[in-house]
């Protein structure tokens, strides 16, 4: 493919990235927001999303780490496979998540809890952080199959620690607002 042609591509991916980052982003935001009503009776395997969403973004967190291995040992192979189990799972995850939110009525954590400061501080990290690096993951994925390892790896510098710190804080905050769920 010639540069024009790789530029063209280019360009429609990254179009793409973004449209889809602002349907996610705006989904989320509808859904949580309660703008659609919810069904009357709520399906019994609602309160069990949370706890998949913490396993499925602590598994995360390890494989993004073996990816990490993998590449520093320069096992481009298992660094491909591990990522493309990773973006599925955090795929899965994103489904669940936006379900989760849909269906179930918010938890707040308390207001007299005296770690509701490093709760909330952590969790609006983790929303913001989730948000930008959404973009930055597809994007980096495009080049990394595209093997555009110069584009991928300026991308990961960026999307590898902040992917990473959104799946550990993902667990941090269920395990912390865990025990003020309903059920």
């Amino acid at each position: 493919m010639n540069t024009t042609d790789q530029n063209k591509t280019d360009k429609f991916y990254f179009r793409l990235v973004l449209i889809v980052s602002i349907i996610v982003f705006v989904a989320v935001i509808i859904l949580n927001r309660k703008i659609i009503p919810r069904p009357d009776v709520i399906p019994s395997f609602t309160y069990f999303l949370p706890k998949l969403n913490a396993f499925i973004n602590g598994t995360c967190s390890i494989l993004l780490l073996l990816s990490l291995y993998f590449i520093k040992r320069k096992e481009i192979a298992k660094h491909k496979t591990i990522n493309i189990i990773t973006f599925l799972l955090s795929s899965v995850f994103l489904v669940s998540y936006i379900m989760y939110h849909y269906l179930a009525e918010e938890t707040k954590f308390p207001i007299d809890n005296p770690l509701r400061s490093l709760y909330l501080f952590i969790l609006i990290t983790h929303i913001i952080l989730a948000a930008t690096v959404l973009p930055m993951i597809l994007l980096s994925f495009y080049y990394g199959l595209q093997m555009n390892i110069v584009k991928h790896k300026k991308l990961v510098r960026f999307a590898f620690p902040i992917w990473l710190y959104v799946t550990i804080t993902g667990v941090v905050v269920y395990l912390m607002i865990s025990p003020f769920y309903p059920i």
